[in-house]
């Protein structure tokens, strides 16, 4: 049978590094996630990464695959060409433990955006609040965000600024601005508005390029620009 290198970058809870090397059964079919699956059932029991869903869905399974970060369920090991794969945890996150990376700051980010609907109503409503499909196709994009970390590994801008909100949380900010549902705009605008916001992207269009899903972060983030300099121009015309 073919076989294929998985060269798999890896770090113990001490934070020693080192490049381990495994043979996996090659065919046309399998993913990365199943090789890794393979190499922890079949040769190495201590090797560590996240995975649930299988199908792309959960997010979890996301990590550097030949330099670049994709989903290891939906990257087939055929796709990759040549006999060897290089796996290692996602850039610009902490490593929890091989391939495990810690999450926890990302979805602060996330929340941060207040990623969610807000009413500035008293919350009491006789009849459901109407969405046409054309008010529902204008967020619907934004939507399909898995949180899987991907466009954060891949923007430029998080690597060297922690701080900065990031493309998924200000993509997520635009999702619920484009709700015709929602009426929280003006209080997103604030957050994404500060020096850790939009201002911090120079539109790289990595993040874009590398969503598995389609989201388009860097368009959500100029709309948002758009946005803010809206709110500015009726600010300054009430001042008047």
């Amino acid at each position: 049978m073919e076989e294929m290198v998985f060269e798999i970058k890896r770090t113990d809870e001490n934070g020693n590094m080192k490049t381990q090397s495994y043979n996996v059964p090659k065919d046309k079919v399998s993913t990365v996630l199943e090789a890794l699956l393979y190499i922890k059932e079949n040769l190495d029991h201590s090797l560590s990464f996240r995975y649930s869903c299988r199908m792309e869905i959960c997010g979890s399974c996301a990590m550097e695959i030949n330099g670049k970060p994709h989903m290891a369920c939906s990257t087939t090991t055929d796709s990759l060409k040549g006999q060897k794969v290089t796996v290692a945890p996602l850039k610009h996150f902490k490593v929890i433990r091989d391939l495990a990376v810690d999450i926890d700051g990302f979805l602060e980010k996330y929340r941060a955006v207040k990623p969610y609907v807000i009413r500035d109503d008293d919350g009491k409503y006789d009849s459901e609040i109407l969405q046409t499909p054309e008010q529902f196709h204008e967020y619907l994009d934004y939507s399909l965000c898995i949180k899987c970390g991907i466009c954060m590994a891949a923007c430029p801008i998080e690597g060297s600024d922690p701080n900065y909100l990031g493309p998924a949380p200000l993509a997520a900010a635009w999702r619920y601005i484009a709700d015709n549902r929602d009426q929280g705009k003006k209080y997103r605008l604030e957050i994404v508005s500060g020096e850790e916001g939009t201002s911090r992207c120079h539109f790289a269009g990595e993040c874009t390029e590398a969503c598995p899903k389609g989201v388009d972060p860097s368009f959500a983030i100029q709309k948002l620009r758009s946005s803010m300099v809206g709110l500015e121009f009726q600010r300054l015309f009430r001042r008047r």
